[in-house]
């Protein structure tokens, strides 16, 4: 256990620090700094508290502590053995530290669109998954405000995928910066993509902050992490979702030309 204390304030104190900067700026920006000048991107008419950025908070942090625990079963203890984690740059040709990343976020999206569905069950959901629904308008706090059971839950993602995918411990950095960059985004509260966004084939692939917000205020609908796919597939998607993006969309355009 002593050599253990070290990797894992390690991971604690690089996972931490990523969660106060990532989701921090973001928070600075659109709810201090430019609040009112952003404020026609702002998803829903109604805010979060002080109260709510504390509680999200204070979540985050066991989470991040679970996340800690999980991070270091895997890389720092026997249970590496049995997972395909690689260090070092030989084993695999160069191109499959990138095409690895992107195959482990479609894992995690599939992974985390099921895991999601089972956590609404209704004889579930009261005893984990609504503290994450306490945020009915999510912030860039909310990103990991899970009760411990959710937190555990989302966290073993990272066994599945190394167990499935060899993983570089630097494709696994990536893809926990790049999945928690999305899970910001996601929760961010207002919305920021182009309006170009609307009519291309991304749009029709992947999720923005208008549909994962949908869920934080339908609470029955919009499972998915990063993609569409699952919920378009399973009829989870809610059909007002590119109506509620157009309607957002539109209140920047109107904005702009009153400022003109």
């Amino acid at each position: 256990m002593q050599q253990l204390f070290e990797p894992f304030v390690k991971i604690f104190s690089m996972s931490a620090a990523r969660y106060f900067v990532l989701a921090g700026i973001p928070f600075v920006i659109y709810y201090i700094w430019l609040k009112e000048r952003l404020s026609e991107s702002k998803i829903q008419d109604r805010s979060a508290s002080r109260r709510d950025f504390i509680r999200e908070i204070l979540h985050s942090m066991q989470t991040t502590l679970v996340f800690a625990v999980i991070g270091c079963l895997v890389l720092y203890t026997p249970v590496k053995n049995i997972t395909r984690v690689y260090t070092g740059f030989s084993a695999y040709p160069t191109w499959w530290l990138v095409a690895s990343v992107v195959l482990s976020l479609i894992i995690h999206d599939t992974y985390f669109y099921w895991m999601h569905r089972l956590l609404h069950h209704p004889k579930i959901f009261r005893y984990a998954h609504v503290v994450h629904h306490k945020s009915t308008v999510p912030s860039p706090w909310t990103s990991y405000s899970f009760h411990i059971i959710e937190a555990f839950t989302e966290g073993l993602v990272l066994l599945v995928i190394t167990l499935i995918l060899p993983m570089n411990v630097l494709s696994i950095t990536l893809f926990v910066i790049i999945g928690f960059v999305i899970n910001v985004y996601g929760h961010l509260g207002y919305e920021i993509a182009p309006k170009w966004l609307r009519y291309t084939l991304l749009f029709n692939i992947s999720n923005t902050s208008v549909h994962h917000n949908l869920h934080h205020s339908k609470f029955n609908a919009n499972y998915g992490l990063y993609f569409r796919f699952w919920d378009r597939v399973m009829g989870t998607e809610h059909p007002d979702y590119v109506k509620e993006y157009d309607r957002v969309q539109q209140n920047r355009i109107n904005k702009n030309r009153a400022t003109i």
